[in-house]
């Protein structure tokens, strides 16, 4: 197949010819003209990616779950050598009917060639808000912006309304043009048995990509009924508040095992989650309740199949809930309002529906209810350390911290433990912290000052020491509690380790 583009203005007009590879993708990059200009003829591209998985000693892993964790659902799952294909389903190539070109270098903006009676003109970051709008109206030539001017970040969007003809074009940090804007998937890997594997795309198409996947720790063998926290010499079982017991009647709360599509209605808004039972849950003793919060353009049945947490705690009978986001201020999709970004719907007052949906229904043990999450869902536990210490016991939030919008928030019912997983070369939130970045008003304690916050909140004497897991603690904190900060050296943007976070959680009662 062969696309003609014609430049005028004194532009050298080429025949461009390109061919359809196997599977029925086909991509056309970004082409520099002798006057300059980067063009983008596709209103609509197509990503794709093959790969195997493979063992520590380089055999191919079958039948392991490949999803996408921050775009619209995908999925498929290894052969039995561990080879995979996934891709968005999209075939074919999309012709822009608009006729103009397209300059970004040095952010700043260019339109060449326009020739509209009326154009609108808008740039967004890469959670949907808007840095540039201007109406132009009638335009015959060239228009130029400096996008610094208006704080111009490394991935944005270009919007162009021509005549009632839309494109959406990706401007990225080195200056090229990146057609349809929606951002590369994030993949996850999981299998029983096996530590799960992300996995971030970096070019629309990709092949011969090695996933490594690790066999799991095994968790701990235990009874059906949880065990109370177990106490010792050295590390006695922590509590922040009284200690008197609490009795629930668990009559008529057994539960049938899996999961279940549930919703609660917050503020006239049906919001969903999955709650998971386990095999091991009987009903009949009060078991903890854990909230996994999932990423940003993930989904509760994303972050069910990626959570470390879920094969430690099963085994113990204890319930798990997997909330979804809403959208509103992100277009990366669903997310969590920690303050400035990225949902308009109240997420505190969903989690304390959820939790007295499963007050009613579940026996649950009411002064063990644990919070958790991954990138904004560790964000979002973060959030609800803050916000509703008066009910969470502890929480374990990863690849996330607080932001200093809800850090001035915060409120303090009583001091809550917490343990945070945070990767040295984290590129998504920084663990040196700052702004995100992506012009959304978040801007990041960062890993070392959000341990120090906590350990602030929890008025803890004395200095962090290392403890038998390498992670700097906190153990003189008021009331029991701990603050507890794992850094991983090299590590980027990814899950906490449930096999440090549940023994942590599991020693904490309101």
């Amino acid at each position: 197949m062969k696309l003609v583009l014609s430049v005028g203005n004194g532009c050298e007009s080429r025949m461009f010819g390109t061919t359809k590879p196997k599977g029925g993708f086909m991509h056309l990059r970004n082409i520099t003209l002798g006057c300059g200009v980067l063009f983008s003829a596709m209103s609509a591209f197509a990503w794709q990616i093959s790969g195997v998985v493979q063992n520590s000693s380089g055999m191919g892993i079958p039948d392991v779950a490949v999803s996408t964790m921050n775009i619209a659902t995908e999925g498929t799952t290894t052969s039995a050598v561990g080879a995979f294909e996934l891709g968005d389903g999209t075939t074919g190539i999309h012709v822009s009917a608009l006729k103009m070109g397209v300059e970004f270098r040095d952010r700043v903006l260019t339109l060449n060639n326009v020739h509209a009676n009326n154009l609108k003109v808008s740039v967004v970051d890469a959670l949907g808000k808007v840095v540039f709008h201007k109406n132009l109206g009638q335009m015959l030539g060239s228009y130029t912006v400096d996008l610094n001017r208006f704080g111009a970040q490394k991935n944005m969007f270009l919007r162009v309304n021509m005549d009632g003809q839309t494109a959406t074009y990706q401007l990225n940090e080195k200056g090229s043009l990146l057609k349809e804007g929606d951002i590369l998937p994030l993949l996850n890997f999981t299998k029983t048995g096996y530590a799960p594997a992300t996995y971030q795309m970096v070019q629309e198409v990709e092949a011969n990509v090695v996933i490594k996947m690790q066999k799991a720790t095994p968790a701990p063998a235990s009874s059906n009924s949880v065990e109370p926290p177990t106490s010792s010499a050295d590390e006695p079982a922590a509590s922040s508040s009284s200690t008197a017991p609490v009795v629930t009647d668990c009559s008529g709360k057994s539960y049938a095992a899996g999961n279940h599509n549930m919703s609660v209605n917050v503020n006239g808004k049906n919001r969903t989650f999955i709650m998971h039972v386990p095999d091991a849950y009987k009903g009949d003793k009060p078991v903890p309740l854990v909230i996994d919060y999932h990423p940003i353009g993930g989904s509760g049945q994303g972050q069910l199949n990626g959570t470390t947490y879920k094969a430690r705690t099963d085994p113990e009978g204890v319930i798990s809930f997997y909330p979804d986001g809403t959208g509103g201020k992100s277009m990366m999709g669903a997310g969590w309002n920690v303050g400035p970004c990225c949902s308009n719907d109240d997420d505190v007052a969903f989690s304390y529906e959820m939790i007295n949906y499963a007050k009613e229904k579940l026996c649950i043990d009411t002064k063990r209810i644990y919070g958790t999450g991954f990138s904004m869902g560790g964000g979002m536990s973060n959030h609800v350390a803050c916000m509703m210490n008066d009910v969470f016991a502890a929480v374990a939030p990863a690849a996330m911290d607080l932001n200093i919008t809800n850090s001035a928030q915060c409120k303090k019912t009583r001091p809550i433990s917490i343990i945070m997983f945070r990767g040295t070369n984290d590129t998504v939130c920084r663990y040196e912290g700052g702004d995100s970045g992506f012009n959304d008003g978040l801007n990041f304690l960062g890993a070392e000052k959000n341990f120090k916050f906590w350990a602030d909140f929890n008025e803890c004497q004395g200095s962090p020491s290392k403890n038998s897991n390498g992670c700097e603690e906190y153990s003189n904190c008021k009331d029991g509690t701990k603050v507890i900060l794992c850094t991983k050296q090299g590590g980027g943007h990814e899950q906490g380790d449930g096999s440090i976070g549940w023994p942590f959680l599991k020693q904490f009662s309101l």
